[in-house]
């Protein structure tokens, strides 16, 4: 009686293992899937807006009417970092260049 009793525990065990290996592929597989999904329905549109308002930031020349940081205004000097907007007649503020938000 012992001996059927010790075979059915090996093979419960087998069984058990084989489970267990099966679910870690599964896991794996459905792990994989959601990083893709994530990657094309969040990061990749999200580098796209970026490269597109970069190109924005690189093509902002004097003259141009801007919106930033809720201030409208006319490009007066581009520095490296940073852009000179006039607000008003004889009013110059420095805003980043990070600040604007649109190019009219």
């Amino acid at each position: 009686m012992e001996e059927t009793t010790a075979v059915v525990d090996v093979a419960a065990q087998g069984t058990q293992n084989a489970a267990t290996a099966g679910d870690w592929w599964g896991m794996l597989i459905y792990c994989l899937i959601i990083f893709a999904i994530i990657y094309i329905f969040m990061v990749r549109p999200n580098k796209k807006r970026m490269a597109e308002y970069q190109k924005m930031l690189d093509s902002l020349q004097v003259g141009n009417r801007v919106l930033a940081a809720g201030i409208y205004g006319t490009i007066k000097k581009i520095n490296e970092k940073s852009i000179e907007l006039q607000v008003a007649d004889g009013v110059v503020i420095e805003v980043s260049k990070g600040a604007v938000a649109s190019v009219e």
